[in-house]
């Protein structure tokens, strides 16, 4: 490194500037605004969105050449923490598709299913829910899995389809929330440097009684039905690999080898019940890792670009509006559950919200002793709180296609993300849990 550089690096790294945060600006507008304009949340591509933010950060660094800055972008794009992300991510795809083509998901819904009682359908379906999110790790996935069986019945009970989906889309957000190969668990607990199995068990005490609370709620309402759901045929050995990914998780073994686990078992699962082939078997490994591919690219951008911003000050000047005020943890606490909840609302995409707010929230739990457990639970709550209340999010969405249900009328059943929030805030007043062992 020369000297030239050296000097560099000292006038320009930790000096706060508020023009560093352009590039996140351009993010917003070319993604948020012109999102609105054009009425649809989906209609601006994300990866556009952070290659225009990407350029305008290499172009606005002080880091000397053009070169210079290209290299200074790769470095944060090939973060260590980055690369080990996106590993995960392509493991993850690889299950979730070899799983799903073997057949795990019908054969865990058909299972959950075949134990609700007539009258206690609204519960069934969100714990129901609850445990497929968190085997499967995606949000999206359950309600895919759920939605359409959960409103056929609702037609059946008599009950309003907006009812079922909330119930579905808030059981969903429980294992996205919580799931060890979710995006946003993987996210949280690489960016605040702790261990997955560590996080979980902070987070599990706050979402437990939340969750717990939901359920009664959704009993009440459902008192009265007495319809019942017949199920298929359940298949308990297609359940197999989803329940030994979940106890090798929460056992704490590394979650790269849970993940390749739970691609041989789903693998050797569907070869000996004739689900598939192994030419079929590679094509479900290859589809799930190229679906993956938008969520790594952008992990790959925005890595580079908060590189960016952090080289020339931008992420200085953040942490010190947001804690010029503070003078305690709990203060702490609560800027980090803002900063990521305004990163999801912008973006409407928790992943991506995390990958933003991460770093920041790292320094802010950093310079105020806040435990890495916690600092991820809390981005991991909130992110997932604001991603199941949005009417534009991804979820939502996909509620509202699969139940032809508006996201407003799903919205006054969202029990679960509503209360999730307000128990976290909660937490934080209260300094709950003090103890994460």
């Amino acid at each position: 490194m020369t000297q030239e550089t050296k000097n560099t690096n000292k006038t320009f790294q930790h000096t706060p500037n508020v023009w560093a945060l352009l590039p996140l600006g351009v993010f917003l507008l070319s993604y948020l605004v012109v999102s609105c304009i054009a009425g649809d949340f989906y209609k601006m591509p994300i990866t556009v969105s952070f290659v225009l933010s990407s350029v305008v950060a290499i172009a606005i660094s002080k880091g000397g050449k053009l070169n210079s800055r290209i290299e200074q972008f790769c470095k944060g794009a090939a973060n260590s923490n980055i690369m080990l992300m996106v590993v995960i991510f392509i493991l993850a795809g690889a299950f979730a598709q070899t799983a799903k083509e073997m057949g795990a998901v019908d054969a865990t819904v058909n299972l959950t299913m075949s134990l609700l009682p007539g009258n206690l359908l609204a519960a069934g379906i969100f714990i129901a829910a609850c445990f497929i999110s968190i085997s499967v790790g995606t949000s999206v996935g359950t309600i895919v899995a759920l939605a359409p069986v959960a409103v056929g019945i609702a037609e059946k009970a008599g009950m309003p389809d907006a009812l079922m989906l909330g119930v579905v889309v808030s059981g969903a957000m429980f294992g996205d929330n919580l799931s060890f190969i979710s995006d946003t668990t993987i996210v949280a607990t690489r960016t605040q440097g702790c261990e997955m199995s560590d996080k979980f068990k902070v987070n599990f005490r706050i979402a437990l009684p939340v969750a717990i609370l939901t359920a009664v709620l959704y009993v009440w309402l459902g008192l009265g039905v007495h319809e019942s759901y017949q199920p298929e045929h359940i298949e308990w050995v297609k359940v197999l690999p989803y329940l030994v990914v979940l106890v090798a998780a929460i056992a704490g073994m590394n979650v790269m080898l849970v993940l390749f686990l739970g691609i041989l078992l789903s693998g050797i699962t569907g070869l000996l019940t004739g689900a598939f082939d192994i030419w079929a078997w590679n094509a479900a490994m290859g589809s799930g890792i190229t679906g993956m591919g938008e969520l790594i690219i952008v992990t790959l951008l925005a890595g580079g670009m908060l590189e960016m911003i952090r080289y020339n000050g931008g992420i200085e000047w953040i942490i010190r509006k947001l804690t010029a005020r503070i003078d305690s943890a709990r203060g702490a606490e609560v800027s980090i559950a803002g900063l990521v909840s305004f990163a999801n609302l912008c973006t409407a995409n928790n992943t991506i919200a995390l990958i933003m707010a991460g770093p920041i929230a790292k320094d802010i739990a950093t310079r105020f002793h806040i435990d890495p457990r916690r600092s991820a639970s809390l981005l991991d709550i909130f992110s997932c709180f604001v991603q199941g209340i949005i009417p534009y999010g991804a979820q939502m969405l996909m509620a509202s296609g699969l139940g032809n249900v508006s996201p407003l009328e799903i919205m006054q059943y969202l029990y679960y993300p509503y209360l999730l929030g307000a128990g976290a805030l909660l937490a934080i007043i209260f300094r709950y849990p003090r103890k994460f062992t």
